[in-house]
């Protein structure tokens, strides 16, 4: 297989896995926002998706000009079928808003407190951020949000790259951790939050319970995507096991789901909101499904064709693993006194401590050294991380 082919179908992997994990966040969006145009970009996303795969497909045959290649190219096909069952996923939560079918009030609020949030902001005239590039203002680096669309007027840039520029009035939609919620709206020049009230916790609900666990869906859906994808990269056996077993615990999840739902139809004002409870389960569990296909070749010990690797690291985001050292930065920290989100902009997935590994760890658990620590982010956060693992180097002395 000449240089052409090769390049061609890793630059189309590499589109493909950014747009469907750019179809997931838009389409959680959708929902917690209730926006019908969100939900349209993820349409009109899917039909790029589907272009993608199309071409995909094509230029595999044509490069396949032994049995040694077919076999190889199966590999990178499996893949990609793979992502596109993500994008197909997030389409199906997409038209819970379009097909209106409703959700639930206490949902929104319970996903401001997922693992990661989406939120948007307006830029004022003011702002810093006016007339710069996102890559210029580092945004996951100093604030740990990830601009993932923006809107200009009526219009959306719902991809938006390093060298988009941000203008006055721009709305941003954004992802990240809690606590950057108020540093990006600092940087656009917007009043910070104020701090939500206390308030008593009430006896839940079946409805309450349903809910809880579309939650731990969803965040446990994308930490499968990101070991996935993250044990491609590093061919590592024990991630691949980890997506595995991750997707047998959503099995039982959705068995949950179903059950609360059921016994929450008496209190339900709105019986389709139910309906579009279900509709984020079974669109969720196809997430897990497409992980795990993914990570296949990895628990089989196939070798994975030279385009996937290569495919992941042209991706938007990066994945790397480091292994914190005696004497570091971080070592006895948590993850919140390390902010390793806003510090570096790197979004811990997973942390392997022994034999055992800790799936999207909380911000109060503790680093010890010798931990192995799974991590994705912009490229440009990927020496901070490794500078807040490492041990200080000793100089010697005049």
């Amino acid at each position: 297989m000449d240089d052409s082919p090769r390049r061609n179908v890793k630059d189309l992997l590499a589109e493909a896995k950014d747009t469907s994990e750019l179809m997931v966040d838009l389409a959680y969006a959708a929902v917690f926002f209730n926006d019908e145009d969100l939900a349209d970009e993820v349409d009109r996303l899917e039909e790029l998706m589907q272009g993608y795969i199309h071409d995909l497909n094509w230029i595999s045959m044509l490069a396949a000009r032994s049995p040694e290649d077919a076999e190889a190219m199966a590999g990178v096909l499996a893949i990609a079928r793979a992502i596109e069952s993500i994008g197909d996923a997030a389409a199906d939560i997409a038209r819970v808003v379009t097909v209106k079918l409703g959700i639930p009030p206490m949902l929104r609020a319970d996903l401001r407190h997922a693992d990661e949030i989406v939120g948007r902001v307006k830029v004022r005239e003011e702002s810093e951020c006016v007339g710069r590039s996102l890559r210029d203002l580092t945004l996951p680096t100093e604030t740990g949000m990830w601009v993932i669309a923006i809107r200009r007027g009526i219009e959306w840039e719902t991809d938006p790259g390093p060298d988009s520029v941000v203008s006055a009035s721009d709305v941003l939609l954004y992802q990240g951790p809690e606590e950057g919620v108020n540093l990006i709206r600092e940087k656009a020049g917007a009043p910070p939050l104020p701090s939500p009230p206390d308030e008593e916790p009430l006896a839940l609900s079946e409805l309450d319970r349903a809910v809880d666990l579309l939650v731990e869906m969803k965040n446990s859906a994308e930490v499968a995507v990101g070991l996935a994808y993250s044990s491609l990269l590093i061919r590592e056996p024990a991630l691949a096991a980890e997506v595995a077993a991750l997707e047998a615990r959503s099995d039982t999840l959705l068995d949950e789901l179903e059950s609360w739902v059921l016994r929450a139809a008496p209190e339900a004002r709105n019986p389709d909101e139910l309906r579009g409870l279900l509709r984020l389960g079974y669109a969720s569990e196809m997430v897990f499904d497409a992980a795990r296909e993914m990570t296949r070749a990895i628990e089989h010990g196939d070798e994975l064709h030279p385009v996937v690797q290569a495919a992941l690291e042209a991706s938007d985001e990066v994945a790397v693993e480091t292994v914190v050292e005696a004497g570091s930065g971080a070592e006895g920290q948590t993850l919140k006194e390390l902010s390793l989100e806003t510090e570096a902009g790197m979004l811990a997935l997973a942390i392997q401590r022994g034999r055992r590994w800790i799936h999207r760890p909380r911000p109060r658990f503790k680093l010890e050294a010798g931990d192995r620590v799974i991590a994705i982010g912009p490229e440009d956060g990927v020496p901070g991380l490794e500078a807040l693992t490492s041990a200080p180097v000793d100089t010697p002395a005049n």
